[in-house]
């Protein structure tokens, strides 16, 4: 049967384009020719932020021709209709990674963070080790935190955002077979990358001292060995190779390694600490059809701080920023803290009001979506629930009308029980079985002297008094009532101030 597609385009053109099948190692990008085209190919006709157009299996080699800003193509389709499955992480960020001009990834350490990242209209982002070391350790990046605890973090932040993230893998956490292990565990967690570097164990943070790599051949295995598991896996995902060897031997050794992870397989290269623009140019001319990363550490690092349009100019296709939320969320947090122990809560402008925060956090849509599956008994208060033994009534004082009240008082519904008796459970009397029969009062006065509740329950209501006056939480009042069981009613049982000035207190009737 036939199948009509519109795909709108960023461009006015007139081209021929081949559709070919979809697959796991492949995904479409829209070409003058039927040729694949490296990343960034000045040739390569894009879609301008938009998704390209993925076909399934059925779809049959096919060809079309685009005139102006839309086209329609009829193609040929071997069966019934089914849905396109969603495009994976990975092939997402392929596709990113084919759009012009710098892709700009912050770093992020947790699924709140990544979510910010998103919000804020990016299109994919790194987690960073750093980072990651700093919030859920809160010690240096120096090897401490572990391959599963990365894997645990990974999995929280992919599963927050839509965007593609890619991960940090450090050195694999071992040879050859731990590598592996890592990109099989981040192809699990969600991840559309992860970046592999060179460094011995225990690493070291990069732009720091102490830095040092493994042989050359470790190096490279460590990148084959990727890709192997990726093969593996049936994934695409994306390895970006990283190499400290600029600082840790020289250059010229960098470059080589660079060309050699290229050599092996690897998706992006990285040379982490390039210390001058000369340097960053000499290390975007090598392997020239593979994307190059940059990382620009915030706050003095030995790279040069570039903007997007200069590292473009560069050569570089993705730039990573490792620093800037950990940092404002560390400074931002020692700022309230100080203002916190002097008394002052943080002004206005500041943070996001609350309102701000439930929207981020999503509370709005949560209460949207959670009025699919309510009921009838689901929009009960709270205390309807507790017992089906139990029905809701609002008493009131005996004697006719209650006193004014402050127009501002709660309402305050009152649980009391439909039948109670004068026998323990298993039918015999005994001490306290009397209670039963009794009744409380409870009476509180506002520190403002209005009266704000002055209510009657049965005396075996224990658990309903502390529902009711949240203040009475840990008074034995069982003893209270056993010492007091013979006496006659109007015994005052407790008669205090609580924390904010009211006056409680609890009669025996």
């Amino acid at each position: 049967m036939n199948l009509q597609h519109q795909v709108l385009l960023s461009r006015n053109c007139s081209s021929t384009v081949s559709l070919l099948p979809h697959n796991s190692s492949s995904s479409f990008n829209p070409t003058t020719t039927s040729s694949n085209l490296p990343f960034g190919s000045s040739s390569a006709l894009h879609f301008n932020q938009q998704r390209p157009l993925s076909l399934p299996h059925k779809f049959k080699h096919t060809t079309f021709t685009a005139k102006g800003a839309a086209l329609q193509t009829i193609a040929a389709y071997s069966g019934g209709d089914r849905e396109m499955a969603p495009e994976s992480p990975a092939k997402e960020l392929r596709r990113i990674l084919q759009l012009p001009g710098v892709v700009q990834a912050p770093a992020c350490f947790d699924a709140l963070s990544a979510k910010l990242v998103e919000r804020a209209g990016f299109q994919c982002c790194f987690t960073s080790g750093f980072s990651i070391s700093a919030a859920r350790l809160a010690l240096p990046d120096t090897g401490f935190i572990s391959y599963g605890e990365m894997v645990d973090q990974g999995q929280q932040i992919t599963q927050a955002v839509s965007i593609p993230v890619i991960g940090d893998g450090d050195n694999g956490y071992g040879n050859a077979m731990n590598v592996k292990r890592t990109v099989k565990g981040y192809i699990k967690a969600g991840f559309a990358g992860i970046l592999l570097e060179d460094q011995v164990s225990p690493k070291a943070c990069g732009h720091t001292q102490g830095r040092k790599v493994v042989s050359r051949e470790e190096a490279v295995m460590r990148i084959r060995a990727a890709v192997d598991a990726r093969k593996e896996s049936s994934s695409d995902i994306v390895i970006v190779a990283r190499t400290d060897s600029r600082q840790a031997v020289s250059l010229d050794e960098a470059l080589w390694r660079s060309r050699a992870f290229a050599d092996a397989g690897a998706d992006v290269l990285f040379i982490d600490a390039l210390a001058s623009k000369e340097e960053m140019k000499a290390f975007c001319g090598i392997s020239p059809l593979v994307p190059k990363m940059a990382n620009m550490l915030e706050g003095g690092g030995k790279t040069p701080i570039l903007n997007p349009l200069e590292l473009e100019d560069v050569g570089y296709k993705i730039v990573a920023y490792p620093l800037s939320l950990i940092g404002v969320s560390i400074q931002a947090m020692q700022v309230a803290l100080a203002g916190l122990k002097g008394g002052r809560i943080p002004p206005p402008g500041s943070m996001p009001s609350f309102e701000e925060l439930k929207e981020i956090l999503g509370f709005n849509s949560y209460y949207e979506e959670e009025k699919l599956y309510s009921t009838s008994s689901s929009q009960l208060s709270p205390e309807r629930l507790t017992s089906s033994v139990y029905s809701l009534q609002r008493t009131a004082r005996d004697g006719g009308e209650q006193k004014d009240q402050n127009p501002q008082d709660p309402v305050v519904e009152v649980i009391t029980p439909d039948v109670y008796n004068n026998y323990d459970a298993d039918g015999s009397r005994g001490p306290f079985s009397g209670i039963w029969s009794r009744t409380l009062r409870v009476k509180i006065t506002g520190r403002d002297g209005f009266e704000r509740l002055d209510v009657r329950i049965p005396a075996g209501f224990l658990e309903g008094i502390t529902n009711i006056v949240p203040a009475l939480v840990g008074v034995n009042i069982k003893q209270l009532l056993n010492e007091a069981t013979d006496e006659m009613g109007g015994k005052l049982l407790l008669d205090f101030n609580d924390t904010i000035g009211d006056r409680i207190q609890v009669f025996l009737e």
